[in-house]
């Protein structure tokens, strides 16, 4: 059996832990990568599309980077409790004609015994910004440790 360390239930320190890692995940834009953190069943509420199973959510990924150029995200603790993390982000991204947009949204998250989400209920909003007012600027990949988060950036 696969694990995702670390594993509920979760304390503050640990639930802090695994959303970065997930934030990570993410800022990888590696859809193949990423499908490994979810359970084999995993549903999902992504926008308007409701995938079910680790192979509908690496597709979904697939589509979005393949969309969401430039992507950077970070994501921030809101609450947990037991197996649940709930959680806000904001990332960046342009799309094949250069406009930027930020992206904002929450996510609630269930995990099973062994660490990996068996449950992703995302909630986001796209606003056009210009390229002057981005504020994600590492280079791509995973957030530096020393970078604002949203709370510092006031987001």
């Amino acid at each position: 059996m696969e694990t995702r360390p670390p594993l509920p239930p979760f304390t503050q320190h640990t639930a802090i832990q695994k959303v970065r890692l997930a934030e990570d995940g993410w800022n990888s834009r590696d859809p193949a990568r990423v499908a490994l953190a979810y359970t084999e069943d995993t549903r999902w509420r992504n926008r308007a599309e409701f995938p079910v199973g680790r192979d509908a959510a690496r597709q979904l990924l697939e589509r979005k980077w393949a969309r969401e150029l430039d992507y950077r995200l970070i994501k921030e603790l809101w609450a947990f409790s037991g197996h649940r993390i709930a959680v806000r982000f904001a990332y960046e991204w342009h799309d094949d004609a250069g406009q930027w947009y930020r992206s904002y949204g929450n996510e609630n998250w269930e995990f099973n015994d062994d660490g990996l989400m068996a449950v992703r209920h995302a909630s986001i909003n796209d606003r056009p910004i210009q390229a002057a007012d981005r504020l994600f600027f590492w280079p791509l990949g995973r957030r530096p440790d020393d970078h604002p988060g949203l709370s510092d950036l006031g987001l």
